[in-house]
């Protein structure tokens, strides 16, 4: 008789995960298809290519692409996206890229609350808070009073070291620290914070930051993954999309959605990526920032899905153990919350960009569903309309792309998104519950609704 009872719930709960994980049927992955394709082809804000997957409970229920890898050319047919294609994925790579400085942290190559001097070789100080040590963690909460405003890229000639202390050849006025701020007291996105994250892990193994990432994370994952181009076989390049927008890529900001899709970035068809100038004298551990750790990376929203669903198994992928349970927590646990005025941007318009960050962890973006209005312009990092989604992960948008990487470690649902391209000015087009664009609010809120809201699927 128990044996029996066992057996009647354990089926039970198997049914149950079954039905809560069970694929959109077919009409309903039909609507939320044709609802996705009508965004990308909405004349006000055309999309050239879109890819989306939405997971629940722990299941990937709905993964489709639309539009366009690559637009046809004199030379070349236009290529449709596909479950393999390949973005330019922004500032998503900072959170990829925590993934392997956090297995570092798990390994005890790096400690998340030493002086990063330690590894550097040098010793690493705002110039106005000389006493203040800088550590891993603040870079990865962006709590570490770097600024990009001295820029955050270099050559592979440069050392950081050139750029950081004052007096070095590449310093300059110093705009790159904040005078108003000492390391751990304030909170403002920056670019910077990754290239100066690579540069220590790379410092402290003595291996190239793509290579470190390859080792770490994508290998051990099966992932085509990278951070380096220059090292892609020709059928991953050929994968990659290239990123559009309607206006020319540099000088004019006149925005024509009627108009032809302009190249901005990855226009692989013509020329094949290089290696920059002077790559073969590059110098591990002085400069990570030409890896591109802040936004370079490439990768399919299928990977990034593989990725989220490890996160979600405890740092689990298949019968590998990629990072321990609590290396997980740890990265996506609570760290800074911002106090707009007390530890974050007095006017929300600059380090929390209108209010749309909001909370922080190790490397990632905590979306609170915060939703106000403030000036006539909604703001918030609300993600559907009326709230009911939280989350940690992550945005990108630049040449174009925007993507999100976002899911609920509890309820294990998530959505990820990457459009490759814009044809009009997103700014012109505000969203109507958080400071994202109308049409970045339209894919989420579909994706949600369609495929992860209680009774979609059902």
């Amino acid at each position: 008789m128990k044996l029996k009872a066992l057996l009647t719930m354990a089926s039970v709960v198997t049914l149950a995960q079954s039905a809560a994980a069970a694929p959109l049927s077919p009409p309903q992955a039909d609507a939320l298809s044709r609802q996705l394709q009508a965004i990308v082809d909405d004349p006000a804000m055309p999309l050239p290519g879109l890819s989306v997957v939405a997971i629940r409970a722990g299941e990937t229920v709905y993964s489709r692409q639309f539009g366009l890898k690559r637009s046809a050319t004199a030379t070349a047919p236009a290529r449709p996206m596909d479950a393999d294609t390949m973005f330019r994925i922004a500032s998503i790579s900072k959170f990829v890229a925590t993934l392997g400085a956090m297995k570092l942290v798990e390994q005890g190559v790096l400690t998340l609350d030493a002086d990063v001097s330690d590894y550097l070789g040098y010793k690493l100080r705002n110039p106005h808070f000389p006493d203040q040590p800088i550590t891993l963690r603040m870079l990865l909460t962006h709590t570490s009073s770097l600024r990009d405003d001295g820029g955050f890229r270099w050559a592979p000639d440069v050392n950081l070291k050139d750029v950081l202390q004052p007096g070095g050849p590449l310093h300059g006025s110093g705009a790159m620290w904040s005078r108003d701020h000492a390391p751990g007291s304030w909170f403002e996105y920056v670019n910077f914070n990754y290239g100066l994250v690579a540069t220590v892990m790379e410092a402290a193994t003595r291996e190239r930051f793509d290579r470190l990432m390859r080792r770490l994370v994508f290998d051990p994952m099966g992932l085509k993954a990278g951070f380096y181009l220059a090292d892609f076989a020709p059928a991953r390049i050929d994968d990659v999309a290239t990123l559009y927008r309607k206006r020319e890529k540099d000088g004019a900001e006149r925005w024509d959605p009627q108009g032809p899709w302009i190249a901005q970035s990855d226009d692989f068809h013509i020329q094949p990526p290089v290696a920059p100038a002077g790559m073969e004298r590059y110098i591990v551990g002085t400069n990570g920032t030409l890896f591109g750790p802040q936004g370079s990376l490439r990768t399919s929203t299928g990977e990034l899905a593989q990725i989220m669903l490890m996160l979600m198994n405890e740092g689990r992928h298949g019968s590998t153990q990629i990072l321990r349970p609590e290396t997980v927590r740890t990265m996506l646990a609570r760290q800074w919350t911002i106090q707009e005025g007390v530890n974050g941007s007095a006017s929300g318009d600059g380090g929390t960009f209108h209010g749309l960050y909001g909370a922080w962890g190790l490397g990632t973006q905590h979306f609170v569903d915060a939703s106000s209005v403030k000036d006539g312009r909604a703001r918030g990092d609300r993600l559907v309309e009326g709230g009911g989604f939280t989350g940690v992960g992550h945005l990108g948008w630049a040449w174009g792309l925007n993507a999100l990487f976002v899911f609920d470690p509890r309820t294990k649902n998530g959505m990820i998104y990457a459009a490759s391209g814009v044809g009009a000015d997103p700014e012109t087009q505000p969203g109507r519950f958080s400071s994202e664009s109308r049409f970045q609010e339209r894919i989420t809120d579909a994706l949600y609704r369609g495929a992860i809201a209680p009774g979609a699927g059902k």
